[in-house]
């Protein structure tokens, strides 16, 4: 198993409007000076938060890319040219706008919110020459998976009411009680995962609230918790059948 582990003080750094938005960056742009930076078909992975204040990231431009948003805490409101007009976003729901041959959008982030911003590459030789679509998920729309020491929130996969283009990706939250949780998975696909809140043990190490993860060429993963812990996780293909934009 190949398993390489990000700290928080080793992802890159950003900030809007002075300091009312801030973020670490798991993948960040190549000026941002992380330590990570993009694979398969993840270009860009950012965790952003306000605390006390709203603040808006004002309107800008993509091209190409699937843009998702995923509200892990408060409310955020999105405006896109495509749909010209603001929309209420609350914790638990997913946003993707299919960047195609263009499209503008603004963001306001409420007080106290926070959310992942992912860009995935859906293979930009296909997406640029197609108009650019924009649709959003309610938290209830999302299947939910029990078992005795875990609960699975299924965001992404074949049977999800989410549309995405790029390529064999899967995303999950994972709730996790005192114990155990075996992933069984393929030596083509890599995962990546975001240690939300608690802590979760691989290969007999620790990791901490804020730690990205990797995990590939295996075929199968323990994850290990002594306490309630939350993860976010990716699954996409190790190597992508088409040329990525970051390669």
């Amino acid at each position: 198993m190949k398993l390489k582990v990000y700290k928080k003080s080793e992802q890159a750094k950003g900030n809007f409007n002075g300091g009312e938005i801030l973020e670490n960056k798991p993948i960040g742009f190549p000026q941002d000076g992380g330590k990570l930076k993009p694979y398969s078909n993840l270009f860009y992975w950012a965790h952003a938060w306000t605390t006390d204040k709203k603040s808006t990231i004002a309107l800008h431009p993509h091209q190409g890319f699937e843009i998702c948003s995923f509200v892990l805490r408060g409310r955020i409101n999105h405006f896109d040219t495509k749909q010209n007009k603001w929309i209420p976003l609350s914790k638990g729901d997913v946003q993707i706008i299919r960047a195609g041959n263009g499209i503008s959008h603004a963001e306001e982030l409420e007080k106290n919110s926070a959310i992942f911003q992912i860009w995935f590459d859906p293979n930009l030789k296909n997406s640029l020459k197609k108009n650019a679509s924009y649709d959003d998920y309610n938290f209830s729309q999302f299947k939910v998976k029990e078992n005795k020491t875990s609960s699975t929130t299924i965001i992404k996969d074949d049977e999800s009411p989410m549309r995405m283009e790029t390529e064999g990706v899967s995303i999950n939250i994972h709730e996790l009680e005192k114990g155990s949780l075996f992933v069984g998975t393929s030596k083509e696909k890599v995962h990546s995962i975001f240690v939300l809140d608690g802590e979760i043990e691989l290969e007999r190490k620790k990791n901490l609230k804020g730690t990205f993860l990797t995990i590939s060429e295996t075929d199968s993963f323990e994850i290990k918790c002594k306490r309630k812990s939350r993860i976010f996780e990716v699954i996409s293909p190790l190597q992508p059948s088409y040329r990525t934009y970051a390669s």
